[in-house]
């Protein structure tokens, strides 16, 4: 049998703070809108404000809830995790 404490698993990272999260978003939305404002230029100057919004929001927002977001929590919790054990 072996003794949990000769191999201590790191302690699970807590979820971000609002100043954390707020880079996050940032970080995943700001890239995200760019790319597809510079992908889908033509097709979307031709439509309202309302219209472009619109669209944009629709394409981005799973982009970043279902893609990016995960991915940024992950690095989060490697570089925490890493701080920690140093």
């Amino acid at each position: 049998m072996t003794d949990p404490m000769s191999n201590p698993r790191p302690a699970a990272v807590g979820p971000p703070s609002k100043h954390q999260l707020a880079l996050m978003i940032w970080l995943a939305v700001f890239p995200t809108l760019v790319v597809l404002n510079v992908t889908l230029d033509d097709w979307l100057s031709r439509l309202t404000p309302v219209g472009r919004t619109f669209v944009l929001v629709t394409i981005a927002v799973p982009i970043v809830i279902y893609g990016l977001m995960p991915q940024l929590h992950k690095l989060r919790g490697r570089l925490l995790t890493r701080l920690a054990s140093r």
